[in-house]
């Protein structure tokens, strides 16, 4: 089960946020969103399908992030939580920790935006166009 969300680059991503790393439906970013690499995103967690939410409260389960822009692409492997809500308007926020908010979609990440390949952000900072696709096991 997967879902995608597109998005945007801007020319403040940084990307150097240590646990975290965030989608917006936001359209500005300031210097200060060091964990945000893409904004306008076109859906939010509230717009996740029912069945694909479930799935992905399962402590058990692994929900891989995919972040692609045209030329470079990078997985994220994270996990399910019970308490996950979904109920964000706003943002995705995928964490390294067990942390959980309503921006929350996945916790235990392997890679926070500081991890990123470097390539990937640059080309973010650049405004490149980005798919985020969301698959759970």
């Amino acid at each position: 089960m997967e879902e995608v969300v597109h998005a945007h680059g801007h020319e403040h991503v940084a990307a150097t946020h240590e646990s975290t790393f965030e989608v917006t439906t936001d359209d500005w970013l300031t210097p200060a969103g060091d964990c945000i690499v893409g904004i306008e995103a076109d859906r939010a967690p509230t717009d996740f399908d029912d069945d694909f939410v479930a799935a992905c409260r399962d402590p058990g389960a692994t929900i891989t992030l995919t972040l692609e822009t045209a030329d470079v692409s990078q997985q994220v492997r994270a996990r399910g939580h019970p308490d996950l809500t979904f109920e964000s308007d706003r943002s995705a926020v995928v964490r390294t920790s067990t942390y959980v908010d309503d921006r929350t979609v996945a916790v235990g990440a392997d890679a926070a935006a500081a991890d990123l390949d470097r390539d990937l952000v640059d080309a973010l900072a650049d405004g490149a166009a980005l798919t985020v696709t969301l698959s759970v096991e």
